[in-house]
């Protein structure tokens, strides 16, 4: 394929950038031009293709230039530009309060593209439920099974299964699905260093439709844990949150860490298995 992206791409430098198992990613430094993103699946990836250009589709018409536009559709490549900026994960702002504001506003923009269903979006919803309290239920039970044949602590499986049902009545209150990243983290946001703004957000192959709440709950899992000005920015920056917004989003992070528990277990990646187990325990018992 990198034959094929040379002769696309003549007197360009082709360089390979880090991908998944069933993709290739190369950047493509034109002499004349911006730099292009290139990404090349296998077949049977065809379906994580094509859930990139519509969830990158969905986004340009609230994030313009604040996401990878989709210049070209190929049978097996996509071309996407190339957004400035390094991830936020690899910097250190001297305002992280101010930082988190900017991604605030980020989550808050995407939250205003409706769902006509909750589900797993690919090009379409995939078994699509029409209110948040069976689909989160379905996802909970799914994982809660998983965890078991995986060999999770049992105790730890039943006071999670305990807990869901006792807080079961808080996800009645989402009554609308929105497009929601769901990998909202310092990894998959950029930011100019100079500047210190935020330049754009990446990778959409975890989204979802479903309650909006689910993308604050996974930021704040998987980059707050537990930095007061870093939450105090992201809802500065976000809006008005419902009254159960932390009660709420508290049950979701007990499904992100039950759902990463899983997968790590599952691809025998032990090492973060025990503080997962520890963050869920804390949930349900506090």
């Amino acid at each position: 394929m990198t034959d094929a992206i040379r002769r696309a791409f003549p007197d360009s430098e082709i360089v390979p950038r880090s991908g998944g198992q069933l993709n290739a990613v190369f950047e493509v430094r034109r002499p004349a031009a911006a730099p292009v993103i290139v990404k090349v699946y296998t077949p049977e990836a065809a379906w994580k293709q094509a859930k990139e250009v519509h969830v990158y589709n969905l986004l340009s018409a609230q994030l313009a230039d604040a996401v990878p536009q989709v210049v070209e559709v190929g049978d097996t490549f996509t071309v996407l530009t190339k957004l400035d900026g390094v991830p936020l994960s690899e910097t250190d702002p001297p305002d992280w309060r101010a930082t988190y504001e900017q991604l605030g506003r980020l989550l808050a923009a995407i939250h205003r593209i409706e769902q006509p269903a909750y589900g797993y979006l690919t090009d379409q919803i995939l078994d699509p439920l029409p209110d948040n309290t069976q689909y989160m239920r379905r996802q909970f039970a799914s994982k809660l099974s998983e965890f078991a044949d995986l060999d999770g602590d049992p105790a730890l499986h039943d006071q999670m299964e305990q807990y869901v049902e006792a807080n079961a009545a808080l996800l009645m209150s989402s009554t609308t699905p929105t497009l929601c990243h769901n990998d909202f983290h310092e990894g998959n946001v950029l930011v100019d260093p100079a500047t210190w703004r935020v330049t754009g957000l990446i990778d959409v192959e975890n989204a979802i439709a479903a309650d909006p709440l689910m993308d604050l709950a996974k930021t704040e899992s998987y980059s707050i844990r537990g930095n007061a000005e870093k939450l105090a920015g992201l809802h500065d920056g976000y809006g008005e949150l419902p009254p159960d917004w932390r009660e709420r989003t508290t049950l979701y992070r007990l499904y992100h860490a039950l759902e990463l528990w899983d997968w790590f277990a599952s691809i025998g990646t032990t090492v973060h298995l025990g503080s997962l187990a520890r963050d869920m325990a804390g949930i349900v018992n506090s």
